[in-house]
């Protein structure tokens, strides 16, 4: 057996030389074209329990940069493979044993050789990596011709939407009960966008992204922080130069550990993906990209190799958004202050841009990496330090007693990673000033072939202060709250996968509307059925506890009720490659509080997509009809390329949308989308200065990307 082996390796082996010899060109090495993804379907599988709080830009664009710069599997390492979410804790390590048994792969097609490697697996594996042979094919040319020459991923994007219904914010100004004009957006309707980016995975990365939000203006005022378009975002970033593993420059995010100090990037949190999701990787610094105007770093970062120790240092100071107090005391002394920032990113009123870059925040800090010689184990050591121009005074709520308050904050902590067989061990603890500490710790694991599991437990005090952590949790924050979740897959057979995880918290003190230590639950079960490719079936049930002060209570103490909801969603897919795809999708809730009424609300939503040459269509027809806003449904949607929509289907009506792509010529796409909610029995949609009178809310985007 091992002869015949030796012998059919030794063909392969002779064969694929020969091609490479006669074929070869020194830019591409690919066995055949990798498949077309469609990544909004791939992220509605990671993202089945939707979710408004969830960065999806950060998501979209690591896998879209996977995709565009696919992993090579002869140079890829362990973390490289966890941060596919492809593949179980079994599959990875008996991939890394086939190669250090076989040497390098030769061949795409030599997957199907690996054991625990299913056709299922498979096929959800290619978009997103090749096979090229080690030493073969390696870009010497000097950095800046790499850049220059750059064509898979160098691109400008253009974009402008808007709703077409005149809002409020856009209206002359009408008086209050003291004769006040009353506020008004400033700036013109319609979002404009702008993008850049030229890159190249695990080697480079320069771009800049700028962006004007509905009722902003385009205004050149350094002075008030204006220049131009109101966000502006810039990187240079580099990897692997040597010694020196990344540098960044312009904006960054960093993630290190279980993100329990340090989170940016691609964390997906609780959802279909029940096992693979929880761990958390340690994707070091990275480029921001995103719109959100909140979140990352402004400075410099970098990251230095020094035999298996990896040594990051880093430097921020950035200008956030706050209303800025001011305190005069009995001697005339006066003191500027803030209670709390300001986070959406809109500057669209008098109010928003007096709030618009009024607090400095200086972070400087570093990080310790060790990695083990077979790379089985991490552990890791982190510093960071926080200072504020301005102090933070809370408002003096009892449930604000514990929330950090002044003008300095620091944090320290440690992490870990170690594989052994088929399970992977993590944690992550720290501190912070106040002397609160958080914690996490669990593990993934593969129990069998065709059985995974995962398991984590964290503890974060009431007074735990971590301002760009987002381990696990069921809070925003991690503060005020200890859980323990269990989450297990299962395939019985090819056609069936059925997934669950079982979620248990408390948070131990007081929160917002919430005047009382409170406890919850939550948990999810999903049934695949693969009827064949072209065919797929789901059903999934979500329930969720959580105790909250009683609504429309009338007495003088607050007590608590529990809230219970519950999700379903029924989803059927149908694809002739290339040509027709169709999703036909029922979802519906139940919410109770206390022993109140049941109340109910549903989305029925029909998605058909064409394809025709270089046009592609996407077209979506839904009902629906909630009796609350408890029972909103969010449904995603697809839409043109980064941008995201997940809107709240809520009250009475239809929701339907148009989407056109047309490949005008190899290097320029177009989009088009027509979106409309048509509410029943409204006189007006939306509050504020974004209501609009009538029941109809249309809105309309056109986008270009142009290729270099």
């Amino acid at each position: 057996m091992k002869l015949v082996c030796f012998s059919l390796r030794s063909l392969i082996t002779i064969s694929f030389l020969g091609i490479c010899l006669i074929c070869s060109t020194p830019t591409k090495a690919q066995d055949f074209p990798r498949p077309e993804i469609d990544i909004d379907n791939f992220i509605q599988g990671l993202f089945s329990v939707q979710d408004e709080d969830i960065n999806y830009e950060d998501v979209y664009e690591t896998l879209f940069q996977f995709y565009r710069n696919p992993l090579n599997l002869n140079t890829a390492n362990r973390e490289d493979l966890e941060a596919l979410f492809v593949l179980s804790e079994l599959q990875i390590n008996s991939f890394l044993k086939h190669v250090n048994t076989n040497g390098k792969l030769l061949t795409i097609y030599e997957l199907q050789a690996i054991p625990n490697f299913d056709q299922a697996t498979i096929d959800k594996l290619l978009p997103f990596v090749f096979v090229r042979p080690a030493g073969l094919y390696i870009d010497a040319r000097p950095l800046w011709q790499r850049i220059l020459r750059e064509k898979e991923s160098n691109y400008l994007i253009l974009r402008y939407d808007r709703v077409l219904e005149e809002k409020r914010g856009f209206t002359p100004a009408d008086t209050n009960s003291q004769g006040e004009p009353n506020n008004r957006y400033l700036g013109t309707p319609g979002r404009m966008y702008a993008r850049y980016r030229v890159s190249h995975r695990k080697d480079f990365s320069l771009g800049f992204t700028i962006e004007k939000d509905d009722g902003e203006q385009l205004l050149w005022n350094p002075g008030n922080n204006q220049y131009g378009m109101d966000y502006v975002s810039f990187h240079a970033f580099f990897e692997n130069q040597g010694r020196l593993k990344s540098l960044a420059i312009g904006d960054y995010q960093m993630q290190f550990g279980q993100s329990l100090l340090l989170s940016g990037g691609f964390n997906v949190g609780k959802g279909a993906e029940t096992v693979q999701t929880i761990r958390r990787s340690n994707l070091g610094v990275k480029p921001y990209t995103s719109t959100l105007e909140s979140g990352f770093f402004r400075g410099a970062a970098a990251t230095y190799q020094i035999n298996r120790f990896e040594l990051t240092g880093f430097y921020s100071y950035n200008l956030l958004d706050a209303n800025v107090l001011i305190n005069t005391d009995t001697l005339s002394r006066t003191e500027a202050f803030i209670q709390s920032f300001q986070t959406s990113g809109f500057h669209r009123t008098a109010t928003e841009i007096d709030a618009k870059a009024n607090i400095g925040e200086r972070i400087v800090g570093s990080n310790l990496l060790f990695r083990s010689k077979d790379r089985n184990l991490q552990v890791g050591a982190l510093f960071l330090h926080t200072q504020y121009s301005k102090e933070l005074r809370r408002t003096d709520r009892i449930y604000n007693r514990f929330e950090f308050s002044g003008r300095e904050n620091y944090n320290f902590g440690a992490y870990f990673n170690y594989n052994w067989q088929n399970f992977t061990f993590f944690g992550e603890g720290a501190q912070s000033k106040s002397g609160g500490r958080g914690a996490v710790a669990g593990f993934v694991s593969s129990l069998a072939p065709n059985v995974e599991m995962a398991m984590l437990y964290r503890n974060y005090d009431k007074n735990f202060h971590s301002f760009y952590g987002s381990a696990l949790g069921e809070g925003s924050r991690n503060i005020n709250e200890e859980g323990i979740y269990w989450g297990i897959k299962i395939k019985p057979s090819k056609k069936i996968q059925l997934a669950a995880y079982y979620d248990r918290f408390r948070f131990p003190w007081l929160r917002f509307l919430v005047d009382g230590p409170s406890q919850g639950y939550e948990f999810l079960v999903r049934a695949n059925y693969k009827f064949s490719r072209q065919v797929g079936l789901y059903a999934q049930y979500r329930e969720e506890s959580q105790q909250r002060n009683q609504s429309n209570n009338t007495s003088n103490i607050d007590f608590l009720a529990t809230r219970l909801k519950r999700n379903y969603i029924i989803n059927l897919d149908y694809q002739v490659p290339k040509i027709l795809s169709l999703k036909s999708r029922l979802q519906w809730s139940t919410f109770q509080e206390g022993g109140g009424p049941v109340t109910s609300g549903y989305a029925l939503v029909q998605d058909v997509g064409f394809k025709f040459r270089r046009f592609t269509l996407d077209f979506r027809f839904s009902v629906f009809d909630t009796q609350d806003f408890n029972n909103r449904q969010y449904v995603y949607e697809k839409d043109v390329l980064w941008a995201f929509s997940i809107p709240a289907y809520n009250g009475v009506g239809f929701r339907n949308y148009a989407l056109l792509r047309y490949r005008f010529t190899r290097k320029i796409d177009i989009w088009l989308r027509y979106a409309q909610f048509s509410f029943r029995n409204q006189q007006t949609v939306g509050a504020g200065l974004e209501e609009i009178q009538g029941s109809i809310r249309s809105e309309i985007k056109a986008q270009m990307r142009i290729k270099f």
